[in-house]
């Protein structure tokens, strides 16, 4: 029986920081469980700018259609600005979720108890917060044509195309369903059907999925303006939310920050299942490359270490591991350590990049 295989892309700024942190992580599971995996290491974003002159070469791009899921630290950074827009680092990652056809983009926003605090929600509005935004990827507006900076008359005019096929909305609705039986068997899918034909449409297909091939799942619409409102409203009464890739950018940046930091939160890009029936996969923590901090050991690890606990149990069939790698940090949380970026107005010491990472190994010795 052969390794599963994981190609590694640290990239820019913090990136190779909190991947060093899951290269601990992946050690243990090799030294303490006999769970061994293919490891493979790879240049993205500035970084293979840097080297090669391109934030992805095709030779990257080849090996990352071949593994069984590729793990992203980040991208970019102010010294790549002024690069011409073909060649910027967030150039290389869009490759890679566009030719990888990842068209299911999974956020979710977890709230672990000992964080509840920190949101700028009130505490009983977010404790215990467990939802899963499922954003499409590969379409929509960033995508549509035409597009561009135009000249009309005497003055220009941007144009961007929201466009949308029906199978394109089929397979995201159906991840979505999919994702839900999982969980707590419940989807909303939100859109601007009230004034967009794109989401007209949009209800129109997540509904006949439903009605074909999930009606055991429990399925709301709502307008995404009032989704948003209602993220901040009560959040706790979303399970699964499925919507296009622009509403999807905005509401799970807010669900986001329901948790308090953004250095907590992983994601998952998937796509068609391959010829062992997993799907191809992309993960990667939320957070950027966040250069202000590059470094210095300040960056918080656990959304790349979250991010390779997602590929545990959607790519690679460990649920119970995945299980056991999320209660090990939330008992590093319940026992106080903390980055910078988890201190509250109390203040207090933070504790760094790799200390994190060497507690959450401590955990998860202890919980053989």
């Amino acid at each position: 029986m052969t390794n599963p295989s994981l190609l590694i892309l640290p990239g820019d700024g913090i990136g190779p920081e909190v991947m060093a942190e899951v290269r601990k992580i992946i050690a243990w599971y090799g030294d303490k469980r006999d769970v061994h995996f293919d490891v493979s290491e790879g240049l993205v974003g500035g970084c293979s700018y840097d080297v090669h002159g391109t934030p992805l070469t095709d030779e990257t791009m080849e090996l990352a259609q071949s593994v069984d899921a590729v793990l992203l630290g980040a991208v970019g950074g102010p010294q790549y600005d002024n690069l011409d827009f073909s060649v910027k680092p967030e150039r290389g990652l869009l490759r890679l979720r566009k030719e990888m056809d990842l068209y299911a983009n999974l956020r979710p926003a977890q709230c672990f108890d000992a964080l509840a605090d920190f949101s700028s929600l009130k505490k009983d509005v977010v404790a215990g917060l467990d939802i899963m935004i499922v954003r499409e990827l590969t379409s929509g507006i960033y995508f549509g044509e035409p597009r561009g900076i135009f000249k009309e008359g005497n003055e220009r005019v941007g144009i961007n195309t929201q466009r949308y096929t029906e199978s394109e909305i089929e397979r995201v609705a159906r991840s979505a369903f999919e994702l839900a039986r999982r969980r707590n068997n419940k989807v909303c899918s939100m859109e601007k059907a009230n004034v967009m034909e794109s989401g007209i449409l949009w209800r129109e297909v997540v509904q006949r999925v439903h009605d074909t091939e999930y009606p055991d799942v429990q399925l709301s619409h709502m307008y995404a303006d009032a989704g948003a409102m209602q993220l901040c409203r009560w959040p706790k009464q979303f399970d699964v939310i499925v919507t296009d890739n622009l509403f999807g950018d905005l509401l799970s940046d807010a669900a986001a920050m329901l948790t308090g930091s953004l250095g907590m939160l992983p994601s998952a890009s998937l796509g068609a299942p391959m010829a062992n029936g997993r799907p191809k996969a992309m993960y990667e923590p939320v957070h950027g490359s966040a250069p202000d901090i590059a470094g210095q050991g300040k960056a918080n690890p656990i959304a790349c270490i979250l991010s390779f606990a997602m590929a545990l149990r959607y790519s690679f069939d460990m649920g119970d591991e995945a299980t056991r790698l999320e209660a090990a940090i939330e008992k590093v949380l319940a026992d106080g350590a903390r980055t910078g970026d988890l201190l509250g107005p109390e203040g207090g010491s933070p504790i760094s990049t790799a200390q994190m990472g060497d507690a959450i190994v401590a955990a998860l010795d202890a919980s053989l």
